[in-house]
């Protein structure tokens, strides 16, 4: 009787007890097609707020309406296609989690795509999308506030764009999130504004390529193969963003290849192989590059340059704790630019009348250990016994008359104090 009473138990009330603690079921996903019948349905300037849940598919919005998901909806795209293509003006697309788009390069997957003008895309999470938001052809824009990953399945390479601008124009792009997506990228773009967005783990924090005039404030890239890239760039403005930890064969802060009339202005330039890198820049004639009151700190290069081109004033930057100051490639000086006033630690004279300005101008020379700027390959050695040796020794009773690499007249000192 026991053992009867005892496979009654094991048989109806063991299965109902563990049916029990498997608490309540997800609600099975449903048919996206059912947000586009809203988009579909309402009005011009109407609120469209669907129901919470996660759905499954795409939708197009193509009429100045308000997509609100209100933090609780969920559209994803199944691994095909982009998420959501917004097709008008004047359309505003929020607080709604996009997910799961396709992995075609050349359809440009994405989170967001934007085909028009006047736009709000803000206040979403979007992840695990090739590409996070594409503005193509599209001005006047507002994208604020979004947190943006890519697909974290892919090699960072393969990854897709957080953010990208092609051929759009005074575009807003703002206090937006993005980590490991592969760059934040604006290409034939002009008057963007990118203020207060933070990006890291990525390839290129920032890359402009053909892109003039646009404004990059208050940032935060760090952690990214190189900081900020302009590229064939003009008049683009780069103020009050910190930029740190571009480490690595080519981790640089800030890089300028072929670009002109820059500004770049009280930055924090920290922790890089690389702090700012200037390859033929300026590039037009007659053009200057201004880089003044920056803060230089902890990079084996402060300021490297590939040659020895002109244009770039240097004034009020703060130069501390850095391995190299400045390095010349392949030969030549950085006295055809401009140094007026920076602050530098490795600084040897005194301030007698208490001016603040050294009594004496502050000369970087180039020694022995100068050797890897000249033959590249032997970079590898850099900061190795043998060199700093080589160089100490070259210091101390010159093989060869050593090479002025660039001379500050009014060296500053109490910005000294500022680096400590």
């Amino acid at each position: 009787m026991k053992r009867r009473l005892a496979v009654l138990l094991v048989g109806v009330l063991v299965p109902a007890a563990v049916y029990a603690n498997r608490g309540p079921q997800a609600p099975a996903p449903r048919d996206a097609a059912e947000i586009q019948a809203m988009v579909d349905a309402a009005a011009d300037g109407a609120e469209v707020v669907p129901p919470p849940g996660h759905y499954l598919g795409h939708v197009v919005v193509n009429k100045p309406i308000t997509l609100d998901g209100r933090d609780q909806v969920t559209i994803d795209a199944g691994g095909s296609g982009t998420v959501v293509v917004v097709e008008t003006n004047n359309a505003v697309v929020r607080n709604l989690h996009l997910t799961n788009s396709g992995a075609d390069h050349n359809a440009e997957d994405a989170g967001v795509h934007v085909r028009g003008n006047n736009n709000v895309i803000k206040d979403n999470v979007i992840d695990e999308t090739l590409e996070g938001v594409n503005l193509s052809k599209a001005d006047g824009n507002i994208v604020r506030r979004n947190r943006i990953s890519s697909k974290s399945e892919l090699p960072l390479g393969l990854r897709g764009d957080g953010l990208k601008l092609w051929y759009s124009n005074d575009n807003a792009i703002e206090e937006n999130d993005l980590v490991n997506s592969r760059d934040l990228v604006v290409w034939y773009s002009q008057r963007n504004r990118i203020a207060r967005n933070v990006s890291h783990g990525g390839r290129y924090g920032l890359h402009f390529m053909y892109a003039g005039s646009n404004i990059v404030d208050s940032n935060r890239f760090f952690d990214n193969s190189v900081g900020i890239s302009m590229m064939y760039s003009e008049g683009v403005v780069v103020k009050g963003n910190y930029i740190a930890s571009s480490t690595g064969a080519t981790g640089t802060c800030i890089a300028a290849k072929e670009s002109s009339d820059l500004t770049v202005e009280n930055n924090d330039i920290i922790y890089c192989a690389q702090g700012l890198f200037l390859d033929v820049s300026p590039y037009q004639p007659d053009s200057t590059n201004r880089i003044s009151n920056n803060r230089f700190r902890f990079n084996d290069i402060a300021v490297g340059f590939l040659n020895d081109r002109p244009g770039n004033i240097f004034t009020d930057n703060i130069f501390g704790d850095n391995l190299t100051e400045v390095a010349v490639y392949g030969g030549g000086s950085a006295r055809s630019n401009e140094w007026n006033g920076n602050s530098w630690d490795s600084y040897e004279g005194f301030d007698r009348d208490g001016d603040g300005i050294g009594d004496t101008p502050h000369r970087v020379f180039g020694y022995a250990g100068r050797v890897w700027m000249d033959m590249p390959n032997t970079r590898f050695f850099k900061g190795t016994a043998t060199l700093e040796v080589l160089d100490f020794l070259d210091r101390l009773a010159p093989f060869s008359e050593p090479e002025l690499l660039l001379e500050d007249e009014r060296p500053h000192i109490r910005a000294k104090e500022k680096t400590s």
